[in-house]
């Protein structure tokens, strides 16, 4: 279903989408990368991760005026230094850390006559 406008003004991720690691297929591929002396997670399962969060980021902004937060709740966002892989994926915009700040974007915005054009706020 596509979402557009007000109607979705925040996307909000538990935790950064990495793949099952019981999935066979994931298995295999990782112990084919490990066999050839590489590393499976930063050869991987990091970059897939990034685009699936990337592509969820993506529901929010589809239009030059939509606008919106963007809430990600996974803590290794800040406290693993593949953080900053996932943070430096998303679109350039600013990153806040307390939900006040979020909520009185989404007043501004949402009470405006016309809505400022895409900003996307991003929470850790």
């Amino acid at each position: 279903m596509d979402v557009k406008g007000e109607a979705l003004c925040i996307v909000a991720i538990d935790k950064f989408p990495f793949a099952s690691p019981d999935d066979p297929l994931l298995k295999a591929r990782l112990e084919g990368i490990r066999r050839r002396g590489g590393n499976p997670f930063f050869e991987y399962q990091l970059p897939q991760a990034v685009l699936a969060l990337k592509q969820g980021v993506g529901r929010l902004i589809r239009d030059f005026d939509d606008f919106g937060v963007i809430v990600i709740g996974d803590p290794r966002m800040t406290t693993k230094a593949y953080g900053r892989v996932f943070l430096d994926a998303l679109p350039p915009s600013p990153v806040i850390t307390q939900a006040e700040a979020g909520a009185r974007f989404l007043a501004e915005r949402l009470s405006a006559p016309h809505p400022a054009p895409a900003v996307a706020l991003r929470a850790t």
